[in-house]
């Protein structure tokens, strides 16, 4: 899971998707360092208690080349980031592991979770239905095979 800074987005969709299996593993970061080490987002932690997810003790970590040999997947949390994750890859199968992740509820629609950093309480929220709904979705692909 791939957002900006590993504070706001992508520490949810860990979250979330960690909280629905057990047998997947899940890791999030940012393409960008600004963070690198801090906790999420306290309105990101604040949402995830709500619906009985702690991520409180995630610590923002900077995407590398190197995830895409530790990962079979990756989600990119919007447009920009998952073309700075695409410059990274070293060739093809690398790109192909990449995706945007609501493209997982609109598949081809290429739809962003927008940044709720800048937002009120109510753009916290709202992103946690978008990740919840495209993690089901990638929970009901993943574990059935």
């Amino acid at each position: 899971m791939v957002c900006l800074g590993n504070i706001c987005r992508s520490p949810l969709a860990e979250g979330i998707l960690k909280s629905k299996s057990n047998n997947l593993y899940v890791d999030s970061a940012g393409t960008a360092g600004y963070h690198i080490g801090k906790k999420p987002d306290l309105r990101s932690i604040e949402i995830g208690r709500i619906n009985n997810i702690d991520i409180s003790d995630q610590r923002a970590r900077q995407f590398s080349s190197s995830d895409f040999s530790r990962f079979d997947k990756i989600y990119a949390m919007d447009n920009d980031n998952y073309s700075k994750i695409i410059s990274l890859a070293n060739n093809q199968e690398d790109i192909d592991k990449v995706d945007l992740i609501l493209n997982e509820i609109y598949p081809g629609e290429f739809k962003s979770v927008p940044d709720p950093y800048y937002g009120g309480e109510q753009g916290f929220k709202n992103i946690y239905d978008m990740l919840e709904k495209a993690c089901e979705r990638i929970i009901s692909k993943y574990e059935s095979r």
